[in-house]
């Protein structure tokens, strides 16, 4: 799969009518997190995936910013094919692509296996789609009455993503004269006479339309993911002449924390707390002290790099909890921009965010107000492997 230039596009534009959600449905969250966040995550972090273009209702922006923060997105139509060409158009106007996938956010638990067999796939032909087989029988009815019996062997449910050629989903699109609407872009490239193979869909692609899809969707989540949590500590030295920075926020004080980066010790252990929930070492293995390029930086890139790891295995941030340990300066009317900032850097509510402070009632390196020190908690969820 090396060589090849790949865009995801996540249609995301409907209005979702059906859902009873009052927001459009791939804005409701499932499993704590917006639906589109789900599938966003996973193509994002897939390592064959060099770009993701998402399509929204161009009234939708605001929703879609608060759902992913700012993210490449395009208008969609007035139909879903519309949308889709949309997104294609977008693609091709900034230098094309080799192979494409066309998402459907309402499918938002998706995993890489189903993705690396789609892009296998085209390797033998232009088109790849995952389905599943139909377990029931399957019968046309004819008014109130049932009818003739159609071989359910001959029958799949067809699910997204569907991975092309991007060369001729884009000419089968742009070809469409049609009247009806299709239902999805694979008909439109069998209409145009490409070939479309199948690949083995998952069951945890299941489409979220009715409300009671909803609760399902939940089941399956819990039953695929496991929680995990982790701890962060993290001390430095206040020196004069240094900023200081906690949180994420720059705190006005006659000292500054001292470190390779910019210190920032509440942010120190959020990300070691992150990365501790999916095994990763600590912050020290992704951005070490001795690599002059992190002299100064800004400690909350390390923070969303943690959380980026994490959503690259499809996981979910639940809550981060921090506590700060000081004498001064006093953390109490900081406390609200910290939070603030934080579930900022980690696309959460300030719900899932909480932030402490207390003293050693004046004993220790803390107590003489020589440093300050952090201790963070994580909770998040990881879908189980295997």
């Amino acid at each position: 799969m090396n060589g090849h230039r790949t865009v995801a596009l996540i249609v995301a534009a409907g209005r979702g009518e059906r859902s009873g959600s009052a927001l459009p449905k791939q804005f409701a969250t499932v499993a704590g997190r917006p639906m589109v966040a789900h599938s966003h995550a996973a193509l994002a972090g897939h390592p064959a995936i060099d770009h993701v273009l998402v399509v929204t209702g161009a009234d939708q922006v605001e929703a879609l910013e608060a759902a992913l923060g700012p993210v490449p997105h395009v208008a969609g139509g007035a139909t879903r094919r519309l949308s889709v060409l949309a997104g294609l158009e977008a693609i091709a106007a900034t230098g094309g692509a080799d192979r494409v996938l066309i998402h459907d956010a309402a499918r938002p638990f998706l995993n890489a296996d189903v993705i690396d067999r789609l892009l296998s796939a085209l390797d033998a032909a232009p088109g790849a789609v995952p389905v599943l087989s139909v377990p029931d029988t399957v019968a046309r009815a004819v008014g109130y009455a049932l009818g003739e019996v159609v071989p359910r062997e001959e029958l799949v449910r067809v699910q997204t993503p569907q991975a092309f050629a991007f060369s001729a989903i884009l000419a089968a699109h742009r070809g469409w004269a049609a009247e009806i609407e299709p239902t999805d872009d694979a008909q439109l490239l069998r209409a145009a006479g490409g070939k479309v193979v199948p690949v083995m869909g998952d069951i945890m692609l299941e489409k979220v339309t009715y409300p009671g899809d909803f609760a399902a969707a939940e089941v399956r989540a819990a039953a695929r993911f496991r929680v995990r949590s982790a701890t962060g500590y993290d001390v430095h030295r206040l020196e004069a002449g240094e900023e200081l920075w906690l949180g994420g926020i720059r705190i006005p004080h006659d000292r500054g924390l001292s470190g390779h980066s910019d210190a920032d010790v509440g942010l120190h252990a959020l990300t070691d707390a992150l990365l501790g929930t999916i095994g990763a070492g600590d912050i020290g293995t992704h951005f070490p002290p001795s690599d002059p390029q992190w002299k100064g930086a800004a400690s909350d890139r390390f923070l969303v790099h943690a959380a980026d790891l994490i959503r690259a295995k499809g996981g979910i941030i639940d809550f981060v909890d921090l506590t700060l340990i000081c004498e001064a300066p006093k953390i109490g009317p900081h406390r609200e921009a910290i939070r603030t900032r934080i579930a900022d850097l980690l696309v959460l509510s300030e719900e899932q965010v909480s932030i402490k402070a207390t003293t050693t009632e004046r004993l220790g390196f803390t107590g003489r107000a020589e440093g300050i020190a952090a201790q963070a908690i994580a909770t998040v969820r990881i879908p189980e492997v295997g």
